[in-house]
Formats: C-alpha cells, structure tokens, sequence
C-alpha cells in the first residue's frame, strides 16, 4: 500500500522547492468535506485554512457539487474564452440581481483570468490607461499577488525580492494605525499631493485591501476607509480595493468595504468567487471607466464555465438573503471574544494583539517562533491553521463560514491549549 511517506518522496523528488504548505502540514490529504481534511491514514484535520479563502462555503458543498458533476456530465462547454456561454450569461445575470443591485452598486464586470493575481493586473493597468499617469499609491504590509505589476504594490520584502528586477511606479504609504495612531490620518500622503516639491508624482490609484490577509489580519477603520475614498474622490486618484481574500462573505457583508459605506472605483474579487474552489476571477470596474479596447486585456482562462455554474450556485444559495452574513459577524464574534480571553491569561507576561474581522481573525504573539509553535502543535492535534504578518508571527484565522459551531469551539480550544504552551515553555 502506499503511504503518505511514499507521497511526500515523491512530491520532494519531482516538485521544486518553492511549495510551501505541504513544509507545514507533512501529510498527504485524500478527501475534503465541509470543514473536514481527511490524511490517507484516516485521521481528521478541522480546517481554518479554507484554501487561503477559496473555501468559504466548506470543502465539497453538495449542491455546488452536483452542479460541478452535472456541468461535466452534460457534455456543457468547460472551456470558452470570453465567447457567449449559458452559464457565463447566468452568472452575470445572477451576481447583478443578487450582489450589486441589493447594495446599489453598479459595476461592469471584466474576466481578466484565472486567479487574484490577475484580476489586480487588469485593475492596474486600465487605471493607467483611464487616467494617463503611472504612479500607483499601496500601503505597508499589503499583498495582491505575485505577478510584476502586484508585486509592485505588495510590501512583503522577502516576496518582492523574488522579482528579480526593480518593482517601480509604485509608492507605499502607511496603512492604518501603522503608527499606533500617533500620526493622523493621510497626513503624509495629503501633504505629498498638495506640495509641490515632494517629487510624487499624481498617482493613478490607490490600491487597498480593508483586511490585510498576508500582511497579519490588520483591519482598516471604517473611518480610515472613509477617509481614503474622500482623499482619492478630492484628488481625482482612481480608488481600487483588494477583496480578493477578504470579499465573498468573508467579513460579513459580501464586499468587505460594504461597512465603510465606500464605492471603490474598481474592486477585484477571486478565490471564493466560484464557489467550489475552481479558478475564477473579476475585475469590477464603474462602467465610466471601461475603456476597454476589444481584445485589450485578455488571457486564455478567463472565464471557466464550470466555475460559472458554481458561482451561480453559491449567489443563490448564500446570497438570497442575510442570514450567512448574520451567522459570519456571530461566529466572528465569538472568536473574537475567546481571543481576547487568551490575551488577557496571558497579559502580565506577553501582549497579544487581537485582530481582524467577521471570519478573518487574528492573534498577534511577541514574534514569528511563538506563533509557529503555536500552529505546529496546533496540527499535531489535529487543527489546520496558518500564520502571517511580516514576521509570521500573528496566527491566522480563515474558517470557512458555513464552519459548524461545535467544530469552531473545538479548533479554538486547540489553539488556546497551543497558545498557552508555546508561552508557558
């Protein structure tokens, strides 16, 4: 029989050395459900990964399935290019009815590829065509992706110097509270708009995310977020958010920014946008801006129509009315509160921060070798649970958000026991 040791031998002989996960969690999945991992030795691993966020409707949903099974078994197009679909149209169709119209949003929307990546790429380069400038305004400790142009905008040193080449036309500014809120909001980046001699040059855009994933669940203020819109709107500065991780639920609302009460000028979406964890992405952009040239921004995978017929799915049966969103702030809540309770065990010897929202929590440890230690221990009983932030050292929570309540408590009790070895050692 072949075992896990047999799989792992062959993934290191014929896999380059750039996989990551597999490091972490040494053993070989065969099966997947709800928020379940099965290993091929028959033991259970609770997921709080989700995929990175691909999964926020759980592993292998079974109404989504049988719509994946009976897209394949139908004979139906798989693979279409941006020629006219049934499902494409469908999807369309449904994401208008039940996403952007509900919040008055009003979007075109662009297919720009298969993963995050690309949908942040799109986003760049036609905020570069609509406005003519090619300075693009980030922030510290940001992440959208690993292409060039994402790169660019992304702050993670170790995964820009991966580029191999000088990343330009970007500028990084402080994300909130970056100063402990000593600073006052924008006051660098207002004062290098309106003085002359600062040498930045007018920028395209900004581009945020609400929630900063990779960068260690840090959570932008609703008022912060206000205030950005308010400075782009002033400026005539191109506002695009992020909400490739943070979108689709995953805070609440669908949209992450749906609680600052902001309408960014583009918004990309990917990971948990079809539904079941195939490859989709979109590029949302206000229909002023699309100045698209037929043709102009393309790629061979952009619109998988299995995932269409999925992310159709998923609209219809989470997004029809509040109650997944409800449930996401409720068990958001809840996890929030069992941190702070770890925190304050532990407060007369280590401050740990407590972050993040809806489903996207985090725990901030005094460095990267605690919180490692924490998620080691926490997969030898059985939890799957990564770390981010510029040190890895705050442990990352993504569940997906269908997560049952008793699976929930009983992955919290796997790391509030990890926490309170790793500080007690």
């Amino acid at each position: 029989m072949t075992t896990t040791a047999d799989h792992s031998s062959t993934t290191t002989a014929y896999e380059s050395e750039v996989r990551s996960y597999s490091r972490g969690w040494p053993v070989t999945f065969t099966h997947a459900k709800g928020s379940t991992l099965t290993a091929e030795d028959g033991r259970e691993y609770t997921d709080f990964f989700a995929g990175a966020g691909t999964l926020n409707y759980g592993h292998n949903h079974p109404e989504l399935k049988k719509i994946v099974i009976d897209h394949f078994l139908e004979d139906r197009v798989v693979h279409g290019l941006d020629m006219f679909t049934d499902v494409r149209s469908q999807f369309l169709q449904s994401f208008n009815d039940l996403i952007l119209e509900p919040r008055d949003l009003d979007y075109k929307v662009a297919f720009p590829g298969p993963g995050g990546t690309n949908a942040v790429e799109a986003a760049l380069k036609l905020a570069r065509k609509v406005t003519g400038r090619e300075s693009v305004v980030s922030f510290t400790n940001g992440f959208h992706g690993m292409t060039l142009g994402a790169l660019s905008v992304t702050g993670n040193s170790m995964k820009r110097g991966g580029a191999g080449i000088p990343l330009v036309h970007s500028t990084p500014m402080p994300f909130d509270d970056y100063f402990g809120q000593i600073v006052p909001d924008f006051m660098y980046l207002e004062r290098l708009l309106t003085d002359g001699g600062s040498g930045l040059n007018k920028p395209a855009a900004v581009i945020v995310e609400t929630v900063q994933g990779e960068g260690g669940i840090n959570a932008a203020r609703a008022e912060w977020l206000r205030g950005l819109a308010e400075l782009c709107k002033t400026h005539d500065i191109l506002l695009i958010v992020d909400d490739i991780q943070m979108g689709c639920g995953r805070t609440g609302g669908f949209f992450s920014f749906e609680e600052a009460g902001i309408e960014p000028d583009m918004v990309t979406l990917s990971k948990s946008i079809s539904g079941y964890g195939m490859p989709l992405a979109l590029t949302l952009i206000k229909p002023e801006l699309d100045i698209w040239e037929p043709g102009e921004h393309n790629g061979t995978f952009r619109g998988f129509a299995p995932a269409f017929a999925s992310g159709t799915k998923a609209f219809e049966l989470f997004w029809s009315d509040d109650e997944l969103e409800k449930s996401t702030i409720s068990k958001g809540a809840y996890v929030e509160s069992r941190f702070n309770q770890i925190a304050a065990r532990h407060a007369d010897q280590h401050e740990l921060i407590v972050k993040g929202r809806g489903l996207a929590r985090g725990l901030g440890l005094p460095n990267g070798d605690l919180a490692g230690k924490v998620t080691t221990q926490a997969f030898e009983e059985g939890l799957l649970v990564e770390t981010s932030g510029p040190d890895d050292e705050v442990v990352k929570l993504l569940p997906a958000l269908t997560i049952p309540d008793d699976q929930l408590r009983d992955g919290l009790d796997i790391i509030e026991k990890a926490v309170d070895e790793a500080l007690t050692a």
